[in-house]
């Protein structure tokens, strides 16, 4: 039997990376919480300290440029759409 990986969320990770930076516990007390490697929360520790809180947030940006060219995509169809209308209207 093989473990499923956990997934956890921007949020998730960003709170639990704000814990470890304030330093009121240690990094093995708050991975024993998450149940969590200590490692891993000193990878996310790292990332988070060179590339801020967008670090986390990769998915939402890529879902948000595909919603803005599925947008475009239907305006041009539903302009296109107009336009034929308009000419059957007139023949």
């Amino acid at each position: 039997m093989s473990k499923r990986r956990r997934k956890f969320t921007s949020e998730q990770k960003f709170q639990i990376v704000i814990e470890a930076i304030k330093g009121e516990r240690q990094i093995s007390e708050i991975a024993a919480q998450y149940q969590v490697h200590p490692n891993q929360i000193s990878n996310w520790k790292k990332q988070f300290l060179e590339k801020g809180a967008t670090v986390f947030n990769t998915k939402a940006d890529d879902s948000k440029k595909i919603l803005e060219e599925t947008q475009e995509d239907l305006f041009k169809k539903i302009g296109q759409q107009q336009y034929e209308i308009e000419w059957l209207k007139k023949t």
